[in-house]
């Protein structure tokens, strides 16, 4: 049975011990001082196993402050709508807040997700990993400042190119340390089949910049082969590295809860998911009015995702209870909101089998913007919050960070309704809601403002994370 004391009771108790022993000096006996000695080791040991827990979160308070950026950069964005500024170039602004969404939030976030997941504390203590982080995070802030001044040019992909680098860095590092210690062997066996897969994804994402070369030095710019590589780039992020990725962190959960699952259906979750994502890229393609074999494979893997999403909500439901028992209300409120957004994508990539719905989707950008926050904030970052809260990572119990992300949902749900509705309305030929662009603008305002309260609220109650239940139980130091 383990001990009930946490570490933060376990330091409180230590620290008295300290007191005591300045207060009543020469007069401890022989005894007294030994067994503080003693205690102040344990403290010790206690404290060596926490420094990866505070190291990875100082980590991902790095990758939260990267979203407050992207979220400022999105607003100035739907600003350039509502009163354009001329020393501004729109594109280029929006390179610059992709890139930072997709590498300075979500894979810096999921880099310590994984870090803390599956790799023990000796080995996420490896220099390589820090390493790996800290230039990650230089190259995105060398493209947080060149995309916005100069689009596609010299620093900007030189940039772009070293993160790529150090992604397969990562990959391999990861993957060999995973081996190592036989992960996929292991307790969270399962789980890792959807991260291997996910870093898969990740490697093949990045032959869509790769080809942006080639592409742009033969005088391809802006036509279909252009695009097509931007898509498959998007594609294989969206739908692989990061789609694979949460939902193995949601199978990890089960597994160390020990929340028992048919392995059977499980399996051929992740199979139906995993060999239909590869020929979905051929629903970003659609677009461009292919063959009609091309029409027949997207609309088999758009399918293949519909039977996925069945197998997984037979595999959930009846886990539903236990696991919505491991979060908070807020965090629960997160997921529900993650398992819809999820439950949305698949369905709307369902309807882009069809050549009207295909053609609609590329005529009407008020979907494609809309679908693309729907799957980076409303499913992907909704399941990184809910996970790291659930671990004790983040805090979602202060009034300002309860205020903060309530704010951040308004923004992200209010935004969303608005986009698809203008979307809806042009595809109507109802022209545009009066006051379109100022009424986006004003519900996005919620979005940056949330989460700087939010980012502000994990200083505030920094201590906090330290507490029981749920990211410390499992360093508690003794058993009785």
């Amino acid at each position: 049975m383990r001990n009930p004391h946490s570490y933060e009771a376990y330091r409180s108790e230590m620290g008295e011990l300290v007191r005591q022993q300045k207060t009543t000096g020469p007069e401890q006996t022989e005894e007294q001082i030994g067994y503080t000695k003693l205690d102040l080791q344990g403290l010790k040991r206690v404290e060596k196993q926490l420094v990866p827990f505070a190291l990875k979160r100082n980590w991902l308070l790095v990758a939260l402050a990267n979203l407050v950026v992207v979220a400022c950069l999105g607003l100035l964005l739907r600003w350039m709508f509502v009163a354009p500024i001329a020393a501004i170039n729109y594109k280029f602004l929006l390179h610059g807040h992709s890139h930072v969404a997709l590498l300075g939030w979500l894979y810096s976030a999921l880099f310590v997700a994984l870090l803390y997941a599956y790799l023990p504390p000796e080995v996420q203590r490896k220099k390589v990993y820090a390493r790996q982080f800290w230039l990650s995070q230089g190259a995105v802030a060398g493209m947080l400042v060149s995309f916005p001044l100069q689009g596609y040019a010299l620093f900007s992909i030189t940039f772009s190119t070293l993160h790529i680098l150090l992604s397969y860095w990562f990959i391999y590092q990861f993957l060999r340390d995973a081996k190592d210690l036989n992960l996929s062997q292991g307790p969270h066996g399962f789980s890792f089949k959807f991260i291997r897969a996910a870093l898969f994804f990740l490697g093949l994402s990045t032959l869509g910049p790769w080809a942006m070369g080639p592409i742009m030095a033969t005088g391809h710019i802006g036509d279909s082969l252009y695009f097509n590589a931007i898509y498959f780039y998007l594609h294989f992020q969206y739908n692989g590295w990061f789609t694979f990725a949460v939902l193995g962190l949601l199978c990890w959960l089960l597994e160390k809860y020990d929340l028992r699952f048919n392995r059977k259906p499980a399996l051929a979750f992740f199979r139906w998911m995993f060999w239909s994502c590869l020929p979905a890229y051929v629903l970003s393609v659609l677009w461009t009015k292919p063959a009609a074999i091309l029409y027949i494979v997207g609309g088999a893997a758009a399918f293949g995702q519909v039977v996925g999403l069945v197998l997984l909500v037979r595999l959930l439901y009846p886990l539903r209870k236990s696991f919505f028992g491991l979060f908070d209300n807020w965090s629960r409120g997160a997921l529900l909101l993650s398992a819809l957004a999820f439950i949305l994508k698949i369905l709307m990539q369902f309807s882009t089998a069809f050549p009207y719905m295909a053609d609609l989707a590329y005529r009407q950008r008020n979907f494609v913007i809309g679908y693309l926050h729907l799957v980076l904030l409303g499913f992907v970052s909704l399941i990184v919050f809910a996970f790291f809260a659930q671990r004790g990572w983040l805090n979602f119990k202060s009034s300002m960070s309860r205020w903060g992300s309530s704010l951040f949902l308004i923004g992200l749900i209010g935004s969303e309704a608005l986009l698809f509705l203008q979307g809806v309305l042009y595809w109507a030929g109802a022209g545009m809601l009066p006051h379109y662009f100022g009424l986006l603008f004003s519900i996005s305002i919620a979005l940056p403002l949330g989460i700087l309260l939010f980012f502000a609220a994990q200083f505030l109650r920094r201590k906090s994370i330290t507490r029981q239940p749920k990211a410390i139980s499992e360093l508690q130091h003794s058993e009785v």
